[in-house]
């Protein structure tokens, strides 16, 4: 499957037949890929084409748009995940429909783990951090909650399916 390319800039006007994402807050003018999964890729061109007014659920359960880095080669691919909130932070489940693998996204932010958010109408650079055991014990009900097929998904796989935190980045920050 073709992945499309989204290009950032702050004069970009969204139409109707290519996905156009807004100004990011650094103005970077990276280049972006959908993930190639065809419902992935419908849903992400509907949040960004609507300035996060439309595609922010999923079955019922709130959803992001997650821009990273690739691990291997450093090009910006975008994703849309279900969250939870915890503590301000946003928390993310790498369940891969219960795979027994990663998903590509995950691998990529464990080796680059600054990432680009939109979450509704907002979107800011955040730090992405895979839970302890001990935390994701804590978040899981909560998580599992969101989004009730977690718990199938890890009753699937022998691997221990990780939650992320992403944390926004703010200018006054090191």
């Amino acid at each position: 499957m073709v992945q499309r390319e989204v290009t950032y800039s702050p004069n970009t006007q969204p139409s109707q037949d290519t996905p156009t994402a807004a100004s990011v807050p650094d103005g970077s003018g990276d280049t972006v890929q959908t993930s190639p999964i065809g419902w992935v890729a419908k849903q992400a061109k509907i949040y960004e084409e609507s300035g996060g007014t439309k595609g922010t659920t999923a079955g019922g359960s709130p959803c992001l748009l997650l821009d990273y880095q690739g691990r291997r080669s450093g090009r910006w691919h975008r994703t849309v995940l279900i969250y939870t909130r915890d503590a301000g932070a946003y928390l993310v489940v790498a369940s891969n429909g219960g795979a027994d693998h990663h998903p590509k996204w995950y691998l990529s932010i464990a080796e680059h783990p600054n990432v680009r958010l939109r979450v509704g109408t907002d979107r800011f650079p955040a730090h992405a951090e895979t839970l302890s055991p001990d935390e994701k014990a804590r978040v899981w009900p909560y998580v599992a909650a969101t989004f009730a097929q977690y718990d199938e998904y890890q009753k699937k796989t022998s691997r221990d399916i990780p939650v992320v935190r992403l944390e926004r980045i703010t200018s006054d920050q090191p």
